[in-house]
């Protein structure tokens, strides 16, 4: 089964009350909040009346919410390979 990934990208400020009522339904509150949802036309519909606003990808599983974290972490840029005795 694949599932829509559905990332808000621009804030609903300012917008209808029925764009905003679309973005709450889809459970999204703030910026870069993501979450995920089953393909389904229902969904397919929603996503089209707010597809300015979000950055949509079809995905194979949805994604833990320590999975999302540790996908936004970035690399230190160094590595630790052994502590020294002193």
């Amino acid at each position: 089964m694949s599932y829509f990934r559905i990332t808000l990208m621009r804030s609903g400020i300012g917008l209808p009350k029925r764009t905003q009522g679309v973005l709450k339904a889809l459970g999204l509150r703030q910026r870069m909040k993501t979450v995920f949802y089953p393909v389904t036309p229902e969904v397919a519909g929603q996503i089209m009346k707010v597809k300015e606003l979000v950055a949509v990808q079809e995905v194979d599983k949805p994604l833990t919410k320590e999975e999302l974290k540790a996908e936004r972490r970035p690399d230190p840029g160094f590595y630790l390979e052994s502590a020294v005795l002193r």
